[in-house]
């Protein structure tokens, strides 16, 4: 099944036809948002000859340098009428719903709606990068900053874009793109193709902004777009609604022992039994620790492998890969208590697959639900929960969840929203953690009703633990 992608004849395959980049790009387009990826976006088409109107609800230094560099700038907190006149094509920033004024003006205007990844993709050429794509409710940056490693441990020259870096309009000088791709950019897509697309788990999230889960899961079903057509689809086996969704002819990665085609784990190893690649590397021996990170590492196995990295380079990428920060990262161990950051664990997906990596656990949590239900979430981690502490705007979902599924765990909560309410928090935390005990930042939550983003929220928590004393105190 092992596939050789670095052929001279991949630029003539249909996802990278030479039609493609040659487009007539001389025409009125409307780019939403001046934001990173609008900039961007907007200063693309501008190089390619188009007439571009950015429109924004506030002025900026972006729109001003916008405006400077061509572009038409209109500063409105509604369409004005006549925007769409004579325009074919509206570029959104990801933020943008469905059910946005500015996109149902566009709807009716007859104009073609997507995001900056598909305008990346339509404005290829054949010599342009390979995409290697993942997307998932959660683990997909760890998942791309893998892949990439395991590219370049092979010598290729990679980068992981997309979703958490520059916006893949502006990249040059490579060979091939870890891509990372969140449902909302997958939403706004209708040619977007990656050779290989990995689905990692689907749950629960951004329900509000899809208008429910069967429109979530839609979207993220559009990273195998290439499946049947030469691509090929990598999911996850041992998540139901993934598993029943993979193409035929898909390579599935699984946490028990691999069936042929498959990757899995086996005897303490990660084993491809897919691409004939055998034993890969310990599991012990992949960062960040967890299952849901064997998982994410045997999905970045999978797409490398499929694209014909050897597995000397998968190993060796693995075996050097240095973890992003605010993922399940060890902070310090004061008083025998160990203090970890999963500040991205930012829905109650993600916080379970963290509550579950640790025995007996003082779990800190809270912040922006949207609209996520939490009860399943503690229901499934009672049994280890030594404490609770909760901050945050929904707290009180929280509270009164633990209260239902566990009455006898001492909850304390937190109602500051200062700069000091991390620090009153992690002591709180202190307080009712045991020697052997770890405290977890897993929010299960957003942290924009307190912070600039989950960094920020990680940062806060390390800070405070900084500010503990060596026997566990505050100093």
């Amino acid at each position: 099944m092992a596939r050789d992608w670095q052929r001279p004849d991949v630029g003539a395959r249909d996802w990278q036809r030479p039609d493609v980049g040659a487009r007539d790009w001389q025409r009125p387009v409307v780019v939403a948002g001046a934001g990173v990826a609008g900039a961007a976006a907007a200063r693309s088409l501008l190089r390619r000859g188009a007439t571009v109107t950015v429109i924004d609800q506030r002025a900026s230094a972006a729109t001003d340098a916008l405006a400077a560099e061509g572009a038409r700038v209109v500063v409105a907190p509604e369409p004005p009428t006549g925007l769409f006149d004579g325009v074919t094509d509206l570029v959104v920033s990801p933020g943008f719903p469905p059910h946005h004024p500015l996109v149902a003006a566009a709807y009716a205007a007859g104009v073609a709606v997507y995001s900056e990844p598909e305008l990346a993709w339509r404005l290829r050429s054949p010599e342009s990068p390979a995409w290697l794509a993942v997307t998932g409710t959660n683990g997909k940056t760890t998942t791309v900053t893998m892949l990439a490693a395991m590219l370049r441990a092979a010598g290729l020259r990679a980068a992981a874009v997309g979703n958490i870096g520059a916006p893949l309009v502006d990249l040059t000088g490579h060979e091939v793109l870890a891509v990372e791709l969140s449902s909302q950019q997958l939403h706004w897509s209708q040619t977007l193709a990656p050779q290989i697309g990995a689905w990692l788990n689907l749950a629960d999230d951004h329900l509000e902004w899809h208008g429910g889960r069967a429109a979530y899961a839609e979207a993220k079903s559009a990273i195998w777009r290439s499946a049947g057509n030469g691509g090929v689809a990598v999911g996850n086996l041992d998540d139901p609604a993934v598993a029943e969704r993979l193409p035929a002819g898909g390579v599935g990665f699984t946490l028990r022992p691999p069936a042929a085609g498959q990757l899995g784990v086996a005897d303490g190893a990660l084993v491809d039994r897919a691409f004939g690649g055998g034993e890969l590397i310990r599991a012990d021996a992949v960062r960040p620790a967890g299952a849901h990170n064997l998982a994410n590492a045997l999905a970045a196995a999978a797409v490398a492998l499929g694209y014909g990295v050897p597995a000397t380079a998968v190993a060796a990428g693995l075996a050097g890969y240095q973890p992003e920060p605010h993922r399940n990262a060890e902070v310090a161990t004061l008083a025998q208590v160990r203090y970890v950051d999963d500040s991205k664990a930012t829905n109650p997906h993600a916080a379970l697959a963290s509550l579950l990596s640790y025995p007996r656990v003082v779990w800190v949590a809270g912040g922006q639900l949207k609209g996520v239900a939490v009860d399943e979430l503690v229901a499934r981690v009672a049994d280890r929960l030594a404490g609770a502490v909760l901050l945050g705007v929904d707290r009180a979902e929280l509270a009164a969840a633990l209260a239902r599924h566990a009455p006898g765990v001492p909850v304390r909560e937190v109602a500051s929203t200062d700069d000091g309410a991390m620090a009153e928090v992690v002591r709180a935390a202190a307080g009712l953690a045991r020697p052997g005990d770890t405290v977890l930042l897993a929010p299960a939550a957003a942290s924009r009703d307190m912070y600039v983003d989950y960094a920020a929220r990680g940062a806060a928590f390390v800070a405070a633990v900084t500010g503990l004393d060596p026997a566990g105190g505050a100093r």
